[in-house]
């Protein structure tokens, strides 16, 4: 079960704030190319797809390419850019073994209760030497990340997310190995005015979870850094990347 319930205002909050332009996510088509090397015909899987924006990114990014969306709430498939999206998540992805050549989670790994069942499912429909790429915040690693600096009580938030080594050691134990960790910076919003105009709590999981007095406050600290910070917004989130081995004792 997702941290929150993710409704139609939840799905409407994302689709309106949390999509990124081609400029913005100039980098992360960077990576993919980088660590993927994207060609016709590969299948990739987008798991927890929200409003679908990296779905329909990929497609555009990397014609010929077969993405697969797959989102358990019901909300945010209706709200997709990108069709089809397939009702499913990380305990039941449903896809036949062995079918997919990687796979990417935007976001999503926190709302995951069991990442040992997740990193069997994906072990299960990924190809041997497949890779996951796993875009997250995580826990205790959120000097990077403005929203933090405007809301620093949501920080409480984030170190209840996972870290990077318990992402690690429960894909381990599923036979994955661990290829990289780097951050990766986008340009989140063109300048601090855009981005306090635009912010909807609902699209943030952070957020929620703080009181409405500390949400308050931090609304009034972006507002007023907006008055003189003119620059743009530039947030780097971490890229994990990890391998499914080729054989284990299951196989």
């Amino acid at each position: 079960m997702a941290r929150i319930a993710y409704d139609h205002t939840d799905a409407a909050a994302f689709a309106s704030t949390r999509h990124l332009g081609d400029a913005g996510a100039d980098q992360w088509r960077a990576a993919m190319i980088r660590l993927l090397d994207p060609q016709p015909g590969m299948r990739l899987l987008d798991l927890g797809a929200g409003t679908g924006s990296w779905s329909r990114a990929f497609s555009a990014w990397f014609p010929g390419i077969d993405v697969t969306a797959v989102e358990p709430s019901a909300a945010m498939r209706e709200r997709s850019v990108y069709q089809p999206v397939v009702a499913g998540d990380a305990a039941d992805i449903p896809l036949p073994d062995a079918s997919v050549d990687a796979a990417w989670m935007s976001t999503v790994i926190h709302h995951i209760p069991d990442l040992s069942a997740a990193a069997g499912e994906l072990r299960r429909v990924l190809r041997p030497a497949a890779l996951v790429l796993i875009r997250s915040a995580f826990a205790g690693r959120h000097e990077a990340i403005s929203l933090f600096r405007y809301f620093p009580e949501a920080i409480r938030v984030l170190d209840t997310y996972p870290t990077v080594g318990q992402v690690e050691a429960a894909f381990a134990g599923e036979g994955f190995a661990t290829v990289s960790l780097e951050q990766v910076p986008q340009i989140t919003a063109v300048s601090l005015r855009q981005a306090a105009a635009a912010l909807r709590r609902e699209a943030h999981t952070p957020l929620q979870l703080i009181t409405d007095e500390e949400y308050a406050a931090g609304v009034e600290r972006l507002r007023h850094a907006a008055l003189t910070d003119t620059g743009p917004v530039i947030d780097a989130l971490d890229l994990l990347v990890l391998r499914r081995e080729g054989s284990s004792t299951r196989e």
